[in-house]
């Protein structure tokens, strides 16, 4: 007799052994169609799994998260199943599943084109079609090592090669196609339908520059062709906000190539907005009680050497320069520069909380291959800051950043948010009552808001325990821009203490804290979220003044001159080109405000306005659209 009981508490008996499906299929046929695995005692095991012993038994859907990632997982497979079945000479290596999809890493002798995408895609529906059974083997090493030398797959050897003895190894065969593999998949290739080969790009082998530069093809899978068509529309949705697209038609910035990759360069109307940024960046830091620092780019490499970068960060920094005998090191990060100023006197308990900000630029090695656009660069601003405060103050300075934190998010037009806490990992610095304290301080602070969050238990840095805020787009996309980590390691590094009520020499407790991240990315993340479309307070070009014959450029330079008096960034068309064609063009540089000014508006020193939807709001004196536009763009509304 076996008894397993389900997620509802109730339990099901059978005479004899049982495996997953057919416990599926004793529940409802519904439950057995939808299936592709199970939980089994917390072990995720295929549906022709036999229990043969009482337990706990959840079913695993293909519309579960965890259902998700097998149907991806077995798509992989799939995959290079129809890979090996078009190029017999091509070694498969990996090929785990991924957000929203799953990737395969081949070594081929030519590069894979979109043309054998395509075909690869079509094999990978005919196998699919031959509804071929998935079946799990195991054996052990050193047989799963000859198994695969003698197919010529070097590389599944070296993985296994890797692998204790003594261990069991698990395949997975569908058809004529092996795979090494923990499982569970699908139990049949006719499971998978919904999935779309997407790009192919370089990957080294095990992520190492030093090894081989494989092939990797991505793709995405879902459970049905509904979400997969929901899927792909938004991926053509993306590319059409793609920044790097949008950075260049609207001529915002560009990344020049011969000044070196992953450099940015902000041309004027970017460099307009990014002042826009910073000018409510700088006046939310002075409302919450921060001073700003403004520190060197580079320093001595032994300042490098004393807060641990040089020993822990070392491959994202770039080379250090040799001058007057000393080595200098361009900065990857800002908070040792904020604790030599923290150095610079002698502080006392009285003087606590200290806030300092500082808009600093750093400079981080990254493979030119990892660069992409704004998001990932080499020289990038952080909107960086960092607070020493008593142990007693961690509560209330954590409470106030993520007051601001929100704030400034919301600001920008993001007010959904994922939060998560990662607590103290297994290896740490500082003592369990700090560290029981300060996560019980980030906690608290996370419960005031009454914010939602995962809790990463083990997952903090060694340094101290921290809060990641991700926002989401409009594409529902999430994106990691806020953080705030608690140090007890630098404090320690550098030996900075304050001279406490009882006269005695006392540790400050380290902040460190972003709300954008990084300026770029931050931007970037803008430019996608509004399509360009920015607010009308950050738009760089906020009113364009359109004349319709010459006779009306007098009115209209006087009306542009009048807006930028106001504080407004003001631009006017004064070309001899029809009305028509100019709000076309300008209405696609995605400029908030269209002035229109002909005979009617110059007699009556008027307007005719034209709002962000293309509405015409008919003629309005100038002064009261002014006193509109200013206040529109004081209140910062979204």
């Amino acid at each position: 007799m076996v008894k397993v009981t389900l997620p509802d508490g109730t339990g099901r008996e059978f005479d004899m052994p049982v495996t997953v499906g057919e416990v599926a299929r004793s529940i409802g046929a519904g439950l057995a169609k939808a299936a592709v695995a199970g939980r089994f005692d917390g072990r995720l095991v295929d549906l022709d799994y036999v229990i043969d012993c009482n337990g706990d038994l959840a079913i695993i859907t293909m519309q579960s998260d965890a259902g998700l990632e097998i149907i991806r997982h077995s798509t992989s497979h799939l995959m290079a199943q129809a890979v090996k079945e078009l190029y017999p000479a091509a070694q498969v290596t990996i090929g785990p599943a991924v957000e929203n999809g799953f990737y395969y890493d081949f070594d081929f002798e030519r590069p894979f084109t979109p043309d054998d995408l395509s075909a690869i895609e079509e094999r990978m529906h005919l196998i699919s079609e031959r509804d071929e059974p998935v079946v799990r083997r195991e054996m052990k090493r050193d047989a799963a090592v000859a198994l695969f030398a003698e197919m010529g797959e070097h590389y599944k050897c070296e993985i296994i090669n890797a692998i204790d003895a003594d261990q069991t190894i698990s395949l997975y065969v569908q058809g004529t196609f092996m795979d090494l593999c923990r499982g569970p998949h699908v139990p049949r290739t006719s499971y998978l339908k919904a999935f779309k080969l997407l790009s192919v790009a370089g990957a080294y082998w095990r992520g190492d520059a030093r090894n081989k530069q494989l092939q990797r093809i991505y793709g995405t899978a879902w459970a049905d062709v509904k979400a997969l068509k929901a899927y792909l529309h938004l991926l053509e949705e993306a590319e059409k906000r793609d920044h790097r697209r949008l950075g260049k038609e609207l001529d915002l910035f560009s990344l020049q190539e011969s000044a070196g990759g992953g450099l940015v360069f902000w041309h004027p109307l970017g460099a307009r907005v990014r002042l826009a940024i910073e000018a409510y960046w700088r006046e939310a830091h002075i409302q919450a009680g921060y001073e700003f620092l403004y520190t060197p780019h580079m320093a001595n490499l032994e300042l490098w050497r004393t807060s641990g970068h040089l020993d822990f960060y070392r491959d994202s920094m770039f080379n250090p320069m040799h001058v007057d005998e000393q080595d200098y090191q361009i900065r990857p990060m800002n908070c040792p520069f904020h604790i030599l100023v923290y150095q610079s006197r002698m502080h006392s308990h009285r003087d606590f909380p200290i806030r300092w900000a500082e808009l600093g630029t750093v400079y981080r090695y990254e493979l030119s291959g990892a660069l992409h656009g704004l998001f990932r660069v080499r020289g990038f601003t952080q909107d960086d800051a960092h607070v020493f405060c008593r142990e007693e103050q961690i509560e209330d300075e954590i409470t106030g950043i993520l007051d601001l934190t929100l704030a400034t998010l919301g600001t920008f037009g993001f007010k959904q948010y994922d939060v998560f806490l990662s607590t103290r990992p297994e290896k740490s610095v500082g003592s369990t009552a700090i560290w029981d304290k300060a996560t019980q301080a980030l906690m608290n602070a996370i419960k005031k808001h009454n914010l939602d969050f995962v809790e990463d238990k083990g997952g903090g840095a060694f340094y101290g325990p921290k809060i990641d805020v991700k926002i989401t787009d409009c594409l529902g996309r999430k994106w990691q821009c806020s953080t705030i980590q608690l140090d007890f390691n630098l404090p320690e590094r550098f030996d900075i203490t304050y001279i406490g009520e009882d006269g005695g020499k006392h540790r400050p407790i380290m902040i460190h804290r972003a709300l954008m991240g990084s300026l770029e990315r931050f931007f970037g993340i803008l430019l996608e979220h509004y399509a360009g479309r920015f607010p009308m307070w950050l738009a760089p070009v906020q009113a364009m003044v359109l004349t319709i014959t010459d006779a009306h450029r007098p009115w209209a330079a006087e009306v542009r001159d009048r807006l930028r008096a106001a504080g407004l960034r003001a631009e006017a068309d004064l070309r001899n080109e029809k009305i028509g064609y100019k709000i076309r063009e300008h209405t696609l540089k995605k400029i908030p405000w269209l002035l229109v000014v002909g005979d009617r508006e110059q007699e009556q020193r008027a307007v005719s306005p034209r709002d962000a939807s293309g509405k015409d709001l008919g003629l309005l004196p100038l002064d009261g659209l002014i006193e509109k536009l200013v206040l529109q763009a004081r209140e910062r509304r979204i």
